[in-house]
């Protein structure tokens, strides 16, 4: 190995070394191979180097994964292995891989960045890993020669694992705002990203020189479709099990038994798409939405191919000849192991059901179908708009000092992460509407508009729906009073004493996974307040005197216990005067 650095990154420097082979009985260096061997700049625990070879390993499982889509032109990432000097001091540790011949290019980094030398192949493949993994992560900082890479960085959705290049969600925002779909992108049924008309402007110049690429496309290109949820469970398992299933086009599944069976992807023609073959028995439509589902109870079995429309995306076909499955130890393309017409439908309709795209209109369709009580919590997508919002804040895409930051894509991308039910972007534009101070874009004034106050009441509904206490108690006090509720709703203190309850009993966090319990609102004002409505009864509440009686003497406790001795005692005499009101019960 040599002693002097010929290359380095932003974290490892690069030297060059020879390895004789194994087979060799001799020391003819000129017959040696050529390696690079990697090492930390700054030192870094041991474990770390083991760490990477994983992150590389898993880059590569997801490069073969894009391969079986046949795409124009196919990738493979290098592997890599863990080097010990043991006879050196302190035994450092290299990585190890083959030195790669040719011209060296950087074609995306793990923060935005995208080559001037511009290849429709990296950046699809990139969106193709958001996408075909349920946005559970993204490969990037695609480098290397040709279509052969190394050093990619994965960006996973809870930000741990895979080393600090990791950057979570932030790290696929800045991925989405530089990326321009390309043909690549389109024949592989992937959909763009949702961005401000100001940030699609500055994308042109990307989008014109990927259209005079030379990448060509092929008629067999499959469309790329997300994992189902018990896939996504071990994401690299199911990768690898695809991949020991051999062949480009062969497919894999697995069950939640553990068991591995062999499907067929796709027919013999060239229409097909990819179809992961199920056993399916009463195949539900309760996920779908009402267009696919009513084409799937309807059969829709005129002409030799169905086609499914998926919200206002492209439309996608079926082909209704049979595929060939494998039954015990012998091939078979008719009789009962056979997958029939119909089955084939269903396989197909059950895994675009599944499908996770990168557009924030399929991600509502699919939330709406979601079998759940609420809407809100758990969107990848909608965490990916809020840090965007966040990044134009904070200037990140300001192309001089002197610019301004663009807050219009700013407030874009915030009701976009409303739409996908982030609870801090609904929080904010509740707050926008109503003219209250916010955390985020702090200096954003939302114009004075009729229905201002209407669109504010429904964030804040929708955010109390989601389990946030803070507004829980504003919807109580302004259904109590009046006051804040716009023009299509009034006073209900029905509503109120609900909400006052759901605040008192709230003591899990939220789907933001926060709790707020700050003195601002103690337990012992709220039961008050809601003593207080049952009490006086009105505005579709039923007086309780008796119930009133009892939220006060909880109320006066809560107090005590919070060193509040004035105030409990004033809560105890007012327990004492709704008891007094009970009407007594005629004998």
């Amino acid at each position: 190995m040599e002693d002097n650095v010929f290359n380095q990154g932003a974290m490892r420097e690069c030297f060059r070394l020879k390895k004789l082979s194994n087979f060799y009985h001799h020391d003819n260096w000129q017959r040696a191979h050529n390696y690079v061997a990697k090492s930390y700049i700054h030192p870094v625990e041991r474990g770390v180097y083991f760490q990477d070879v994983k992150l590389q390993n898993d880059a590569k499982l997801w490069g073969e994964e894009y391969n079986r889509h046949c795409p124009p032109k196919k990738i493979d990432i290098m592997q890599m292995c863990v080097l010990e000097f043991v006879d050196r001091k302190g035994s450092p540790l290299f990585h190890l891989e083959h030195f790669i011949e040719g011209e060296y290019v950087k074609y995306n980094s793990n923060s935005g960045f995208v080559s001037e030398a511009v290849r429709c192949t990296p950046q699809a493949f990139s969106h193709f890993t958001f996408e075909r993994s349920g946005h559970q992560l993204i490969v990037v900082d695609i480098q290397g020669v040709g279509d052969l890479w190394t050093d990619p960085q994965i960006h996973s959705a809870d930000g741990t694992d895979y080393g600090d290049g990791n950057l979570g969600t932030k790290g696929m925002a800045l991925f989405f705002h530089s990326h321009a779909c390309n043909r690549i992108c389109e024949r592989l049924g992937l959909t763009s990203f949702d961005l401000d008309s100001n940030e699609q402007r500055d994308q042109r110049k990307f989008v014109e020189m990927q259209k005079h690429s030379a990448t060509c496309l092929r008629d067999t290109t499959e469309i790329c479709m997300s994992p189902t949820a018990f896939e996504a469970s071990n994401l690299h398992r199911f990768l690898r099990q695809r991949t020991c299933s051999g062949g480009s086009m062969g497919s894999m599944t697995m069950s939640p038994g553990g068991d591995e069976g062999l499907g067929s992807p796709m027919s013999q023609d060239s229409d097909c798409f990819f179809l992961r073959q199920r056993c399916v028995s009463e195949p539900s439509t309760e996920y779908m939405s009402p267009a696919s589902r009513q084409r799937f109870q309807s059969g829709d079995s005129d002409g030799s191919r169905h086609r499914l429309q998926s919200g206002d995306s492209d439309s996608y076909y079926l082909p209704t000849s049979r595929s060939r499955t494998v039954s015990g130890d012998s091939d078979t393309d008719s009789g009962s192991g056979t997958s029939t017409r119909e089955e084939e439908r269903i396989q197909y309709l059950m895994a675009m059901m599944k499908s996770r795209p990168a557009c924030v209109e399929h991600e509502v369709e699919l939330r709406e179908m979601r079998d759940s009580e609420t809407k809100t919590g758990g969107s990848i997508l909608g965490q990916i708009h809020l840090d965007l919002a966040k990044y134009h804040e904070l200037g990140r895409f300001k192309v001089a000092e002197q610019d301004e930051c663009d807050m219009g894509a700013a407030v874009l991308h915030l009701k976009q992460a409303a739409r996908c039910g982030v609870l801090e972007a609904i929080l904010t534009l509740a707050k926008m509407y109503f003219g209250l101070p916010t955390d985020i874009l702090v200096n954003v004034r939302v114009e004075d508009g009729p229905d201002n106050v209407d669109q504010g009441v429904d964030f804040m509904l929708q955010a109390a729906e989601a389990g946030d206490r803070s507004a829980m108690i504003y919807m109580a006090k302004a259904f109590q009073s009046g006051n804040g509720l716009g023009r299509i709703r009034s006073t209900d203190w029905k509503e109120a004493a609900y909400w006052y309850d759901l605040a008192i009993k709230t003591e899990d966090p939220d789907e933001n996974g926060d709790f707020d319990a700050t003195m601002d609102h103690p337990v012992y004002q709220l039961q008050a307040a809601q003593a207080e409505v049952w009490r006086s009864g009105g505005y579709g509440l039923e007086k309780d005197q008796s119930y009133a009686g009892e939220l006060y003497t909880s109320a006066a406790e809560a107090a005590m216990s919070a060193m509040k001795g004035r105030l409990a005692n004033k809560y105890y005499a007012l327990a004492e005067e709704c008891w007094a009101e009970v009407e007594e019960p005629e004998e």
